[in-house]
Protein backbone atom coordinates (compact mmCIF):
# COMPACT_ATOMS: atom_id res chain seq x y z
CA UNK A 1 0.00 0.00 0.00
CA UNK A 2 1.36 3.38 -1.01
CA UNK A 3 0.17 5.01 2.23
CA UNK A 4 2.37 2.75 4.38
CA UNK A 5 5.43 3.96 2.44
CA UNK A 6 4.82 7.29 4.18
CA UNK A 7 6.01 5.60 7.39
CA UNK A 8 9.49 5.07 5.97
CA UNK A 9 12.51 6.76 7.49
CA UNK A 10 13.87 6.65 3.94
CA UNK A 11 11.67 6.13 0.89
CA UNK A 12 13.14 4.48 -2.21
CA UNK A 13 12.70 6.00 -5.68
CA UNK A 14 10.18 3.29 -6.64
CA UNK A 15 8.18 3.76 -3.41
CA UNK A 16 8.12 7.49 -4.10
CA UNK A 17 6.67 6.73 -7.53
CA UNK A 18 3.95 4.54 -5.94
CA UNK A 19 3.05 7.33 -3.51
CA UNK A 20 2.90 9.87 -6.35
CA UNK A 21 0.64 7.69 -8.49
CA UNK A 22 -1.60 6.81 -5.55
CA UNK A 23 -2.41 10.45 -4.76
CA UNK A 24 -2.41 11.85 -8.31
CA UNK A 25 -5.62 9.90 -8.84
CA UNK A 26 -6.58 11.56 -12.13
CA UNK A 27 -3.02 11.26 -13.50
CA UNK A 28 -2.83 14.92 -14.55
CA UNK A 29 0.66 15.44 -13.12
CA UNK A 30 -0.47 17.28 -9.97
CA UNK A 31 -1.79 16.46 -6.54
CA UNK A 32 -4.52 19.03 -5.97
CA UNK A 33 -7.82 19.74 -4.23
CA UNK A 34 -9.18 16.63 -2.51
CA UNK A 35 -6.12 14.57 -3.55
CA UNK A 36 -3.91 16.99 -1.64
CA UNK A 37 -6.15 17.01 1.44
CA UNK A 38 -6.16 13.16 1.48
CA UNK A 39 -2.37 13.15 1.21
CA UNK A 40 -1.92 15.60 4.12
CA UNK A 41 -4.31 13.65 6.35
CA UNK A 42 -2.69 10.28 5.58
CA UNK A 43 0.83 11.68 5.90
CA UNK A 44 0.02 12.82 9.45
CA UNK A 45 -1.68 9.50 10.33
CA UNK A 46 1.08 7.26 8.92
CA UNK A 47 3.94 9.20 10.53
CA UNK A 48 2.11 8.98 13.86
CA UNK A 49 1.56 5.21 13.45
CA UNK A 50 5.28 4.76 12.81
CA UNK A 51 6.11 6.85 15.89
CA UNK A 52 7.79 9.47 13.72
CA UNK A 53 7.41 13.23 14.10
CA UNK A 54 6.71 15.34 11.06
CA UNK A 55 9.95 16.80 9.72
CA UNK A 56 10.35 20.59 9.54
CA UNK A 57 9.62 20.44 5.78
CA UNK A 58 6.45 18.41 6.41
CA UNK A 59 5.24 20.83 9.11
CA UNK A 60 5.82 23.84 6.85
CA UNK A 61 4.00 22.02 4.05
CA UNK A 62 0.99 21.15 6.25
CA UNK A 63 0.84 24.78 7.46
CA UNK A 64 0.90 26.03 3.89
CA UNK A 65 -1.58 23.61 2.29
CA UNK A 66 -3.55 22.06 5.18
CA UNK A 67 -6.37 24.59 5.13
CA UNK A 68 -6.45 25.36 1.44
CA UNK A 69 -8.92 23.50 -0.76
CA UNK A 70 -7.37 24.93 -3.95
CA UNK A 71 -3.75 23.91 -3.24
CA UNK A 72 -1.75 22.30 -6.02
CA UNK A 73 1.66 20.61 -5.97
CA UNK A 74 3.79 18.94 -8.59
CA UNK A 75 6.26 16.11 -8.27
CA UNK A 76 9.08 18.55 -7.42
CA UNK A 77 7.20 19.80 -4.36
CA UNK A 78 6.44 16.25 -3.19
CA UNK A 79 10.14 15.39 -3.46
CA UNK A 80 10.90 18.25 -1.08
CA UNK A 81 8.64 16.89 1.64
CA UNK A 82 9.33 13.17 1.65
CA UNK A 83 12.58 11.55 2.85
CA UNK A 84 13.26 9.97 -0.54
CA UNK A 85 16.40 7.84 -0.79
CA UNK A 86 19.26 10.26 -1.56
CA UNK A 87 16.39 12.46 -2.67
CA UNK A 88 17.36 12.13 -6.30
CA UNK A 89 14.43 14.16 -7.61
CA UNK A 90 15.14 17.06 -5.32
CA UNK A 91 18.78 16.86 -6.32
CA UNK A 92 17.97 17.07 -10.04
CA UNK A 93 15.59 19.92 -9.42
CA UNK A 94 18.24 21.88 -7.52
CA UNK A 95 20.48 21.67 -10.56
CA UNK A 96 17.79 23.38 -12.65
CA UNK A 97 17.07 26.56 -10.79
CA UNK A 98 14.81 28.30 -13.29
CA UNK A 99 12.73 27.75 -16.40
CA UNK A 100 15.45 29.43 -18.45
CA UNK A 101 18.13 27.05 -17.18
CA UNK A 102 15.81 24.12 -17.76
CA UNK A 103 15.19 25.18 -21.37
CA UNK A 104 18.92 25.55 -22.01
CA UNK A 105 19.47 22.00 -20.73
CA UNK A 106 16.64 20.73 -22.90
CA UNK A 107 18.19 22.38 -25.96
CA UNK A 108 21.50 20.64 -25.18
CA UNK A 109 20.13 17.14 -24.68
CA UNK A 110 17.48 16.95 -27.38
CA UNK A 111 20.44 16.34 -29.67
CA UNK A 112 18.45 15.29 -32.72
CA UNK A 113 15.96 18.21 -32.35
CA UNK A 114 13.08 15.75 -32.39
CA UNK A 115 11.17 17.70 -29.74
CA UNK A 116 11.62 14.78 -27.35
CA UNK A 117 14.27 13.47 -25.01
CA UNK A 118 14.58 9.74 -25.57
CA UNK A 119 15.89 7.22 -23.03
CA UNK A 120 19.59 7.55 -23.96
CA UNK A 121 19.39 11.35 -24.10
CA UNK A 122 17.69 11.38 -20.68
CA UNK A 123 20.39 9.11 -19.26
CA UNK A 124 23.13 11.46 -20.54
CA UNK A 125 21.24 14.43 -19.12
CA UNK A 126 21.09 12.83 -15.64
CA UNK A 127 24.67 11.60 -15.85
CA UNK A 128 25.96 15.10 -16.63
CA UNK A 129 23.93 16.66 -13.82
CA UNK A 130 25.43 14.14 -11.38
CA UNK A 131 28.92 14.83 -12.71
CA UNK A 132 28.41 18.59 -12.44
CA UNK A 133 27.51 18.14 -8.76
CA UNK A 134 30.45 15.77 -8.11
CA UNK A 135 28.13 12.89 -7.27
CA UNK A 136 29.58 9.71 -8.74
CA UNK A 137 26.91 7.22 -9.69
CA UNK A 138 27.05 3.54 -10.62
CA UNK A 139 25.63 2.55 -13.99
CA UNK A 140 22.87 0.47 -12.34
CA UNK A 141 21.75 3.46 -10.24
CA UNK A 142 21.77 5.70 -13.29
CA UNK A 143 19.59 3.14 -15.12
CA UNK A 144 17.20 3.12 -12.14
CA UNK A 145 16.97 6.93 -12.05
CA UNK A 146 16.39 7.09 -15.82
CA UNK A 147 13.72 4.38 -15.64
CA UNK A 148 11.98 6.01 -12.65
CA UNK A 149 11.97 9.42 -14.33
CA UNK A 150 10.46 7.95 -17.47
CA UNK A 151 7.76 6.26 -15.40
CA UNK A 152 7.05 9.48 -13.54
CA UNK A 153 6.96 11.96 -16.38
CA UNK A 154 6.10 9.98 -19.52
CA UNK A 155 2.37 10.68 -19.26
CA UNK A 156 1.46 9.20 -22.65
CA UNK A 157 3.75 6.14 -22.25
CA UNK A 158 5.63 6.57 -25.53
CA UNK A 159 9.04 5.88 -23.95
CA UNK A 160 10.30 9.45 -24.38
CA UNK A 161 9.71 12.81 -22.74
CA UNK A 162 8.23 15.89 -24.34
CA UNK A 163 9.24 19.34 -23.13
CA UNK A 164 6.08 19.80 -21.03
CA UNK A 165 6.45 16.34 -19.46
CA UNK A 166 10.08 16.97 -18.58
CA UNK A 167 9.27 20.39 -17.14
CA UNK A 168 7.47 18.62 -14.26
CA UNK A 169 10.95 18.49 -12.70
CA UNK A 170 10.49 22.19 -11.95
CA UNK A 171 8.39 23.37 -9.00
CA UNK A 172 4.88 24.52 -9.99
CA UNK A 173 5.70 28.21 -9.32
CA UNK A 174 8.85 28.09 -11.47
CA UNK A 175 7.33 26.17 -14.35
CA UNK A 176 6.48 28.82 -16.89
CA UNK A 177 5.32 26.18 -19.41
CA UNK A 178 2.26 25.52 -17.24
CA UNK A 179 1.12 29.06 -18.02
CA UNK A 180 1.12 28.23 -21.72
CA UNK A 181 -1.03 25.10 -21.33
CA UNK A 182 -4.17 27.21 -21.70
CA UNK A 183 -3.00 29.07 -24.82
CA UNK A 184 -1.73 26.18 -26.93
CA UNK A 185 -3.09 26.02 -30.46
CA UNK A 186 -3.53 23.40 -33.15
CA UNK A 187 -0.77 22.99 -35.77
CA UNK A 188 -2.71 24.85 -38.47
CA UNK A 189 -3.34 27.86 -36.24
CA UNK A 190 0.25 27.80 -34.92
CA UNK A 191 1.69 27.86 -38.46
CA UNK A 192 -0.49 30.85 -39.33
CA UNK A 193 0.65 32.68 -36.20
CA UNK A 194 4.32 31.87 -36.87
CA UNK A 195 4.09 33.25 -40.41
CA UNK A 196 2.30 36.36 -39.21
CA UNK A 197 4.96 37.26 -36.62
CA UNK A 198 7.98 36.14 -38.66
CA UNK A 199 7.63 39.51 -40.35
CA UNK A 200 10.70 39.27 -42.59
CA UNK A 201 9.73 35.72 -43.64
CA UNK A 202 13.23 34.34 -42.97
CA UNK A 203 11.93 31.15 -41.30
CA UNK A 204 12.83 32.08 -37.74
CA UNK A 205 11.89 34.66 -35.15
CA UNK A 206 14.27 37.04 -33.47
CA UNK A 207 13.75 38.46 -29.99
CA UNK A 208 11.73 41.47 -31.19
CA UNK A 209 9.35 39.36 -33.27
CA UNK A 210 8.85 37.00 -30.31
CA UNK A 211 8.25 40.04 -28.08
CA UNK A 212 5.40 41.22 -30.34
CA UNK A 213 3.85 37.74 -30.38
CA UNK A 214 4.04 37.35 -26.60
CA UNK A 215 2.58 40.84 -25.98
CA UNK A 216 -0.42 39.95 -28.13
CA UNK A 217 -0.79 36.54 -26.45
CA UNK A 218 -0.72 38.19 -23.00
CA UNK A 219 -3.33 40.72 -24.13
CA UNK A 220 -5.61 37.99 -25.48
CA UNK A 221 -5.11 35.52 -22.61
CA UNK A 222 -4.99 37.68 -19.49
CA UNK A 223 -6.31 34.80 -17.39
CA UNK A 224 -3.31 32.56 -18.22
CA UNK A 225 -0.47 34.94 -19.04
CA UNK A 226 0.72 37.94 -17.10
CA UNK A 227 2.18 40.84 -19.06
CA UNK A 228 4.50 41.57 -16.08
CA UNK A 229 6.16 38.20 -16.67
CA UNK A 230 6.77 38.93 -20.34
CA UNK A 231 10.56 39.20 -20.03
CA UNK A 232 10.70 35.88 -18.12
CA UNK A 233 8.62 34.14 -20.78
CA UNK A 234 10.81 35.63 -23.50
CA UNK A 235 14.11 34.64 -21.85
CA UNK A 236 12.93 31.09 -21.28
CA UNK A 237 11.67 30.65 -24.84
CA UNK A 238 14.78 32.25 -26.35
CA UNK A 239 16.86 29.70 -24.41
CA UNK A 240 15.51 27.20 -26.97
CA UNK A 241 16.77 29.30 -29.87
CA UNK A 242 19.79 28.68 -32.02
CA UNK A 243 22.04 31.68 -31.39
CA UNK A 244 19.09 34.09 -31.21
CA UNK A 245 17.19 32.42 -34.07
CA UNK A 246 13.98 30.82 -32.82
CA UNK A 247 12.86 28.25 -35.38
CA UNK A 248 9.32 27.00 -35.88
CA UNK A 249 9.99 23.55 -34.35
CA UNK A 250 11.35 25.08 -31.13
CA UNK A 251 8.51 27.57 -30.66
CA UNK A 252 6.05 24.76 -31.41
CA UNK A 253 7.26 22.98 -28.26
CA UNK A 254 5.77 25.82 -26.22
CA UNK A 255 2.75 26.91 -28.26
CA UNK A 256 1.59 23.94 -30.30
CA UNK A 257 -0.78 21.40 -28.72
CA UNK A 258 0.19 17.73 -29.01
CA UNK A 259 -2.05 16.07 -31.52
CA UNK A 260 -1.80 12.43 -30.56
Amino acid sequence: MAQTHLQGVEISASQFLEIWRHYDTDGNGFIEGKELQDFILELQQERKKAGLDLSEQMKAFVDQYGHSSDGKIGIAELAQILPTEENFLLFFRQQLKSSEEFMQSWRRYDTDHSGFIETDELKNFLKDLLKKANKPCEESKLEEYTHTMLLMFDTNNDGKLGLTEMSMLLPVQENFLLKFQGVKMCAKEFNKVFELYDKDGNGHMDENELDDLLKDLCEKNKKDLDIKSLSTYKKSIMALSDGGKLYRTELALVLCADEN
